[in-house]
């Protein structure tokens, strides 16, 4: 099994794995998730050495850290060092909000996928991203191996990850006052436009046209935020929230 980015793969129709011998082989599509850009594929080879998975969870702001993969496509098994240079980073990353690592060890276009190691050689991340733009150099990104084993473990055992909470709704930012204007409403913020019939929200008594305006206690200004608050529950976990409706501001605990 061969970890790798979500959106290495995504939209591929033959996913192909080169070793460092030169052996190269047609890997089978095991599973894949957008929202934490990780993926699982698989290969028919004999007596690979599995990367040793570290922990994440215990790294400092300097620890050192190793990337190694492919940048620029063409320069497979690349070598660079730098440290952790800060832990949990909330990124949004094609609109999916992301807590992540970020090092300066040299990351480029091609590493996504690749490992980031500790001074041990121990697997502690999977880099994702890299900030880009002129004059930009020192700022990659990996998601940690902590956050990554249970959605690996799903994905190897179920294709695609089924524990994640859903709110069974649909959201719409409204920005501005022709945005308001269009969903007729009077302020700006974030609404809920479509609900699923028996999912979460529709079992609290959510309603369309309800205004989020907090979730467990942290003010909503985004779509982007009610996900990053979904995140850091579990299926069948309780979310506090207080949404405003025909001027009324009313208190509700919704199931996950």
């Amino acid at each position: 099994y061969i970890v790798t980015n979500h959106h290495v793969i995504d939209g591929a129709s033959k996913v192909t794995v080169t070793l460092k011998n030169g052996k190269t082989y047609n890997a089978k599509y095991v599973g894949s998730d957008e929202q934490s850009d990780l993926a699982v594929i698989k290969i028919d080879a004999d007596d690979l050495t599995p990367a040793v998975l570290g922990d994440s969870d215990q790294l400092s702001v300097g620890d050192t850290a190793v990337a190694i993969g492919n940048p620029l496509g063409t320069l497979g098994g690349t070598f660079t060092t730098g440290v952790i240079s800060a832990l949990d980073r909330e990124l949004t990353i094609d609109g999916e909000t992301m807590t992540l690592m970020q090092t300066d060890a040299a990351v480029n276009p091609g590493n996504s996928g690749g490992g980031l190691f500790d001074a041990n050689g121990d697997l502690v991340g999977i880099i994702n991203a890299k900030s880009s733009g002129n004059n930009v150099e020192g700022l990659g990104f990996a998601i940690p191996i902590s956050n990554a084993t249970d959605i690996i473990d799903e994905l190897i055992a179920n294709g695609e990850v089924t524990s994640r909470p859903t709110l069974g709704v649909s959201l719409y930012e409204v920005t501005d006052a022709n945005s308001a204007a269009q969903l007729g409403v009077d302020s700006t913020g974030v609404y809920i436009v479509q609900i699923v019939q028996g999912g979460s929200a529709d079992l609290a008594g959510l309603q369309t046209g309800d205004r989020i305006v907090s979730v467990d206690g942290t003010e909503i200004t985004s779509a982007d935020e009610v996900r990053a608050a979904l995140n850091e529950h579990s299926t069948g976990d309780q979310m506090n929230m207080v949404i405003e409706r025909n001027g009324d501001t009313i208190e509700v605990r919704v199931s996950l």
